[in-house]
């Protein structure tokens, strides 16, 4: 027994290193599998606990069991931090299996070989990004593994046409989703200030808390003598309190595009219809920019009524920041204003 104890140690060591990618992967690997002979626990663990996916696509989070006991059950759920409870996506005996919930009804398991219990999901959508649970119910040895799901994607920031902070947290939350979005976790907030993302107003993020990044401090900003990092505002009152919205959005299976003229709003909507299209939204325009490397120096209608142009190539006449982006003009008279307009078309 002391043996098997100390070998199980050095499983979860090794474990631990192959997931901080201490070890070269062949050398991981080895190790990896020798963990594997000697370990007793009832789920074999992962190399990596983390799975990248894109929107649309098919999924499998690994789950696999190393032995059968009796009267056992596998609960797969996902874990909600911004609510604070685990959603049950599936449930199985080996035999039979049920389903639970929007999630579930995407939701099946692989079955690639008797002890495989990995979940498969198809058409992954934004909201399934997030952390998973494979769950083997055997009596008083329960046993679990963690997966995350992550999504390629991008972070913007968001504000109402009346101005910056007029967002309570479920504003925010439902002000994501109409654009193609959702509220941005922190991870993906911090990657995004990684890769450039300056901002000065606080803005909302999943899981109620209030943050903005900063690249270059400034006074308006908290000041020039704080270093550059992302600044929080921590928990706030998701009723009364007020901010903007951080959202977070990933490739979608179609085709953003320009029309030039001289449109008003109503005329913009109706000059992407009659091409089988929809006025494209702030979100799907980020993601053009982002993932297509859409480049248009021309001002055009969004489906929320602004007005926006996506740079990846900076030049002086367009706009003469140095820094690609999504420059905006904010939200003019949808009548008295004229601009081109930005369609969305489904491939």
């Amino acid at each position: 027994m002391e043996a098997e104890a100390e070998s199980g140690a050095r499983f979860r060591n090794v474990l631990g290193c192959c997931t901080n990618h201490v070890l070269e992967l062949e050398l991981c690997e080895e190790l990896f599998w020798l963990g594997f002979f000697f370990s007793s626990s009832p789920i074999k663990q992962n190399i990596s606990s983390v799975v990248h996916a894109q929107r649309g696509a098919t999924v499998t989070l690994p789950c696999v069991l190393r032995a059968w006991p009796p009267h056992y059950k596998v609960k797969w759920s996902k874990v909600e931090p911004a609510e604070l409870l685990e959603n049950i996506i599936l449930v199985t005996n080996g035999a039979q299996h049920k389903t639970y919930g929007q999630l579930g009804g995407r939701a099946r398991l692989r079955r690639g070989h008797r002890n495989d219990a990995s979940l498969t999901i198809a058409g992954v959508a934004l909201e399934d990004e997030g952390r998973y649970r494979c769950q083997l119910v055997n009596g008083l040895e329960d046993e679990s593994l963690s997966l995350t799901l992550t999504l390629d994607g991008v972070v913007f920031p968001y504000q109402t046409s009346q101005g910056r902070y007029r967002f309570n947290y479920f504003e925010a939350k439902q002000a994501c989703e109409e654009q193609d979005s959702r509220l941005a976790t922190y991870q993906q907030l911090y990657k995004a200030w990684t890769e450039g993302l300056d901002w000065c107003n606080a803005g909302w993020i999943l899981d109620g808390t209030v943050h903005y990044p900063i690249i270059n401090p400034r006074e308006p900003c908290g000041g020039r003598l704080l270093v550059p990092g992302i600044r929080t505002y921590g928990a706030k009152d998701k009723q009364k309190d007020r901010f903007d919205a951080f959202c977070f959005t990933s490739p979608v299976r179609g085709q953003v595009y320009f029309i030039q003229g001289h449109l008003s709003f109503k005329e913009a909507g109706q000059a992407c219809h009659n091409q089988g299209a929809t006025i494209a939204k702030v979100g799907q325009l980020y993601s053009a920019w982002k993932f297509s490397q859409l480049d248009t120096c021309d001002g055009g209608w969004l489906a929320d009524g602004s007005v926006r142009y996506p740079i990846t190539t900076p030049r002086t006449h367009c706009g003469g920041l140095l820094d690609p982006g999504v420059r905006s003009f904010g939200f003019p008279n949808k009548e008295q204003r004229t601009y081109g307009t930005y369609c969305f078309s489904v491939k």
